[in-house]
């Protein structure tokens, strides 16, 4: 039995290729992790924006929207990786992890923003007037009232684009940024097993992903409240 798993995957082949596995997947962590955090602030900063008067605005806002979904996050990496240091110099000294990340966030964060733009539709009329007769600023009504409701309602949603986002930094290997991806390929070049690379990529990728629904189900039980958790 143990002669036929090691036909199909060797693991002591994979043991070898340990520490590159492990820097691997800390990159990947770190890439998708700031990613993020970029995307969710930028997305957010888009969907308050989207609400404004400025017809003008809301034009090249939904115009980018469009340009990020009908094109394939592979040419928009490339685009930022050649691009990018040529329309700004002072990228030129980025490294290619920062030029990854670019990419990614300026990939999700239109996602994001039509997320957290239903989420923030989602807040009843009610509760605005309310902060506004009591006699709540525009900026606190967002902070205090819609913002949080608007974050409770679309996490499934979130961590839908989050999972996405973490299979999306794969491509990063393609501007040689050495990630999860990397290093199974690096074990497939040097000893020629597809199985051992990349199966051991899927298992790591499925487990980022296990772990992101965990900590996704710690935070909606968080901003819910005690009703959520007797209700679930």
């Amino acid at each position: 039995m143990s002669s036929f798993i090691l036909d199909y995957y060797n693991y002591r082949i994979v043991a070898q290729y340990y520490d590159a596995f492990i820097r691997g997947l800390g990159n990947t962590i770190w890439a998708a992790s700031i990613s993020l955090v970029l995307s969710l602030i930028l997305g957010t900063i888009l969907a308050i924006l989207l609400f404004s008067k400025w017809a003008v605005l809301r034009q090249l806002i939904h115009g980018y929207i469009t340009f990020i979904r009908g094109t394939p996050l592979l040419v928009q990496i490339y685009l930022v990786y050649f691009g990018l240091p040529v329309l700004f110099p002072f990228t030129l000294k980025w490294p290619e992890m920062s030029l990854g990340i670019a990419a990614l966030v300026l990939n999700c964060a239109p996602y994001m923003c039509e997320i957290i733009r239903t989420g923030i539709e989602s807040v009843a009329r009610g509760q605005v007037e309310a902060a506004k007769a009591v006699g709540m600023s525009y900026g606190q009504r967002l902070r205090h009232i819609v913002l949080p409701q608007a974050f409770a309602n679309v996490i499934p949603p979130v961590i839908g684009q989050t999972a996405v986002l973490i299979k999306d930094t794969s491509l990063l290997s393609l501007i040689t940024v050495f990630e999860l991806t990397s290093a199974g390929i690096l074990l497939n070049s040097e000893r020629v097993r597809p199985n051992e690379g990349f199966l051991t990529i899927a298992v790591a990728y499925l487990a980022i992903y296990l772990l992101v629904l965990l900590l996704s189900h710690a935070v909606k039980q968080k901003l819910a409240g005690p009703a959520w958790n007797v209700k679930g």
